[in-house]
């Protein structure tokens, strides 16, 4: 194994032993081999997924009280790193359930719902889906058709969605629906729907990359769930989504920094080994240089993680800070990617190797989890534009 780029002074010993304790136990369930065989296959990377949640990883999400480890924004954001670095279809896999669905119910769920649902994720015995985009809506979620109407004691959910990750293995769906077709933003409301209901169809999409947590289309045909099912107060979703995001753009660009790390190491080892004009490519200038500016975009991107993780450790607002860090890894990991093949020539361009897959999984980030274009004008409206 060529060493690492990472420099992982900052880290306390915890957070060290934690991303050794990661990529032992990724390396042992998900051999790099059985990953290209899962990313031809679009299969869903399960036993390590179960391992990780058997090691407690899943906890570091949730606080004690709901049976989790109550991890810093800092730890998660190493934990997540590590597993963008090994591998982003884990971490995708992971922070669906664990983040993007689960943490709407840690907060804003109902006592119970919490105490039964929680201590599921965090033991890998049942996996969530949000389902927020639709057809005809992705970056316009007030205007969302998906509706949840009240029949005495239940919902009836009637409605599709579409790009949902991960929706084809998950037990439940955090549904984002409209509970009042005539408002916008305050008629969304948060709904748990299970995909075993009758009425719920699930149909996998072919995905570019990020193949084995890919994206679904869900159909909602009269679907009946409890009312009880509602939680964090009928028409306050809008409220309840913008107090989760801070979390949700520190994993997404912590996945990111961790992957253009991988992606940098790779580039690096083919150059030294790749031999043209009588010598290593690596001994080029402008090889060089390539390699430098990706470990610069790898280590900025990750500077910017760590900023939003440490402001979120000090209960500070992250609203700027996080959408710059989103954009930063995410446009990073792609260029980086792009580079990395540029590098590699035709054998990155090539099934043979795995810097097509990297290309191919790197180019979501700046369209998922809120467009680079929506961070943008999140950005400018807090600069008073």
């Amino acid at each position: 194994m060529s060493q690492s780029l990472i420099n992982t002074a900052g880290l306390t010993e915890d957070q060290r032993m934690m991303r050794e304790g990661v990529l032992d136990l990724l390396s042992r369930h998900l051999p790099w081999e059985k990953i290209r065989q899962l990313d031809e296959t679009r299969g869903f990377p399960i036993e390590a997924y179960n391992a990780l949640a058997e090691a407690g990883y899943i906890g570091l999400f949730y606080p004690e009280e709901l049976g989790g480890m109550g991890g810093s924004y800092k730890d998660i954001a190493v934990f997540l790193e590590t597993l963008g670095y090994y591998y982003t279809g884990i971490a995708q896999a992971i922070t669906t359930s664990g983040v993007y669905a689960g943490m709407h119910i840690a907060k804003f769920g109902s006592p119970e719902l919490k105490q039964e649902i929680v201590p599921q994720i965090i033991q890998g015995k049942v996996k969530l889906a949000l389902g927020m985009s639709e057809p005809g809506t992705g970056s316009d979620v007030a205007g969302i058709k998906t509706s949840a109407k009240r029949e005495g004691d239940e919902y009836v959910i009637n409605g599709s969605k579409v790009w949902i990750t991960c929706a084809h293995v998950a037990d439940y769906i955090v549904a984002i629906v409209k509970t009042d077709t005539q408002a916008r933003h305050s008629g969304i409301s948060t709904i748990l729907v299970p995909t075993n209901a009758p009425g719920v169809t699930i149909r996998p999409l072919s995905m570019l990359g990020r193949r084995t947590s890919h994206a679904n289309e869900v159909f909602f045909d009269n679907v009946r769930v409890p009312a009880r099912n509602l939680f964090g107060g009928e028409g306050q979703a809008w409220k309840n989504i913008m107090n989760c995001l801070g979390l949700e753009r520190l994993a997404l660009a912590a996945i990111s920094a961790g992957h253009c790390f991988k992606i940098t190491e790779y580039a690096r080892d083919y150059a030294r080994e790749r031999i043209q004009f009588g010598q290593p490519i690596s001994q080029f200038q402008v090889i060089q240089h390539k390699l430098a500016d990706m470990l610069i975009m790898s280590e900025t991107a990750r500077q910017m993680m760590y900023r939003v993780a440490d402001l979120l450790d000090q209960g500070q607002p992250v609203v700027t800070e996080a959408s710059i860090a989103k954009i930063v890894a995410t446009d990073n990991n792609f260029k980086c990617a792009d580079i990395g093949m540029q590098i590699m020539g035709g054998a990155g361009y090539s099934n043979e190797y795995d810097m097509q897959m990297f290309f191919r999984d790197s180019r979501v980030g700046p369209i998922g989890g809120g467009t680079n274009e929506i961070q943008r004008n999140i950005i400018a409206k807090k600069m008073d534009l």
